[in-house]
């Protein structure tokens, strides 16, 4: 089953079951991938794109979580993690801080990088083979790390 399909099917689960803010949290999720579906005109998206799209509400979640926390608005951060559980049953395993560590180390070494000036040649590769799999952020704090 595809996750667009699977979504669809969580939908109607969550209507069944009365579930409101469950049901908001995954219509958020359809329309998104109806809107990327009708961007070329085919209805369709494939299965990367709609993995990139979950992956990308959920950041913007966690973002407007943080904010809300930092003005003292707990009632909406509760709001902003809830759907965030939601949507993370959606994406795939995240790789742990050691495994990624290693793939920075691997990289620094193949590139040969030397310092910090050469972040820029040990990002781009390592978030080709990280994308969806690792946060950017923990990501670009280890190769500074590791480069420092």
């Amino acid at each position: 089953m595809t996750l667009p399909e699977q979504i669809n099917a969580d939908i109607k689960k969550a209507m069944l079951a009365r579930e409101k803010e469950k049901l908001e949290a995954l219509r958020a999720v359809k329309s998104a991938f109806m809107l990327e579906g009708t961007k070329d005109g085919s209805g369709e998206i494939s299965e990367e794109m709609a993995a990139s799209i979950v992956q990308k509400l959920v950041k913007q979640r966690k973002d407007a979580s943080n904010i809300f926390k930092e003005q003292g608005r707990e009632d909406l951060a509760k709001d902003e993690d809830f759907q965030i559980d939601v949507l993370s049953v959606y994406l795939p395993a995240q790789m742990s801080e050691d495994e990624v560590r290693k793939v920075v180390q691997d990289t620094i070494a193949q590139v040969g990088a030397a310092g910090p000036q050469d972040m820029g040649k040990v990002m781009g590769p390592v978030m080709g083979k990280l994308k969806g799999k690792a946060d950017g952020k923990m990501i670009s704090a280890l190769v500074k790390e590791c480069l420092a």
